[in-house]
């Protein structure tokens, strides 16, 4: 019964992108539909073991145990820096600066060593093709949609930088959203440790999810930008041969690691500071709520707002109201803090093995608050004359990309059993 509730969440999700939509005369309905259907392929071959042969579940296990082997290699540069710290099984448990910020700066590093190499651009370059043969979007949404499955919000668009200031809005809305829908390689190398734990199984698991919704987010992203911000002007097209002719930003790659190094601490610094203001922010409302009466607290009042959505993904209505805190502690505070959550009720097993895999699902993208000025800031310092634009377009930008994340999580919900 949980499955059905999943596929009418999917529907629901759609209804209400169309329900804010700017434009609801012009939206091509072809790319909707073909988004979620695309969507739907996505999650049964990775998902989906009742295909005949398994369908692609071997392939994504083994891309995923490559994907956690290589996030393991993180570990003997912590070790060189903070010693026995970086074992969790010490007395002192888990530090979370120790064991997940060292992964974000590697990544970061490994991430900008493969753009150097072209290698990241031929991986763009198939999936951008793939985006735009199925929805007919045009060749800088594609690339930049792409590209967010690999890089952050604000790196992706780089990838497009000439074209933003002579985009639609719409096309404009498609970038953003894109970036709101989807989450960095390296912070997505940080969740598999910090969700799959010290175990194999754990981190292999969880890659897998992550990696699928990633993947399955960025026509997500699109979907829902088109939906609520269908196109009315008529835009630039450009091939996708001539949007991938950057040239390099680094010398060789030793300058390449150096740089990437460079931008992941700035990352993991970032992500450091965002976590100490929020859970202290946090516990500052939860304190006058607690002197209401016992059990009052931020995040069961969240609970109880995103409860609905929670259960459209499938999620058992006893479980929706703890599921539904994470929902909203995404879109006030950060996925970070929401997936920090989510590893807690991993561990205590206080929510169900299918929830947490929705939840992995539903929270990955970077649909908050926060990251509003991060998109505004990034995006105006690539096409300043179209600041105004990006500022109007940020709210509904954020909103479309929460709505891409579930209804990310109610399609996995269909799939996990």
């Amino acid at each position: 019964m949980d499955r059905y509730s999943g596929l009418l969440g999917i529907a629901v999700f759609v209804l209400v992108g169309v329900a804010l939509s700017s434009d609801r005369r012009r939206i091509r309905w072809r790319l909707v539909v073909s988004g979620l259907l695309l969507q739907l392929a996505i999650a049964a071959a990775c998902l989906g073991d009742f295909l005949p042969g398994g369908g692609l579940v071997g392939v994504i296990d083994a891309i995923a145990r490559g994907f956690t082997r290589v996030i393991s290699f993180a570990d003997a540069g912590t070790e060189f820096i903070f010693g026995k710290l970086g074992d969790a099984g010490g007395s002192w448990g888990f530090i979370f600066a120790v064991k997940v910020m060292p992964v974000i700066i590697f990544f970061a590093a490994l991430m900008s060593v493969l753009y150097h190499l072209r290698v990241m651009q031929v991986v763009v370059a198939g999936v951008a093709w793939v985006l735009r043969r199925a929805l007919g979007v045009t060749g800088a949404e594609a690339i930049s949609a792409a590209a967010n499955i690999f890089v952050g919000q604000t790196e992706a668009p780089l990838m497009v930088r000439p074209y933003i200031a002579g985009m639609t809005k719409s096309q404009l809305m498609a970038i953003m959203t894109g970036g709101f829908a989807t989450i960095a390689g390296s912070v997505m190398a940080a969740y598999v440790g910090l969700l799959g734990g010290e175990t194999d199984e754990g981190r292999v698991l969880f890659a897998k999810h992550l990696l699928t919704a990633s993947v399955m987010s960025a026509p997500a992203g699109l979907v829902m930008a088109k939906l609520m911000f269908p196109e009315s002007e008529t835009p630039r097209d450009e091939s996708l041969g001539s949007l991938l002719k950057a040239e390099r930003t680094s010398a060789n790659v030793i300058d390449a690691a150096v740089v990437g190094a460079g931008d992941g601490l700035k990352l993991a610094l970032n992500v450091a500071a965002m976590l100490v203001a929020f859970v202290a922010l946090i516990a500052l409302i939860d304190w006058p709520l607690r002197q209401i009466g016992d059990g009052w607290s931020l995040s069961r009042a969240l609970g109880v707002v995103f409860r609905p959505a929670a259960w459209l993904m499938g999620v058992p209505w006893e479980e929706s109201g703890k599921f539904g805190s994470l929902l909203g502690t995404q879109v006030i505070a950060t996925e970070f803090k929401a997936y920090l959550d989510l590893s807690k009720f991993i561990a205590d097993g206080t929510m169900s093995g299918r929830a947490c895999q929705i939840g992995t699902y539903a929270l990955c993208g970077f649909a908050n608050i926060p990251s509003i000025g991060i998109q505004i800031g990034g995006l105006s310092a690539m096409a300043p004359e179209r600041r105004q634009d990006l500022v109007r377009l940020a709210p509904r930008a954020m909103l479309a990309g929460a709505l891409a994340c579930w209804t990310t999580g109610a399609i996995a919900g269909v799939f996990i059993g």
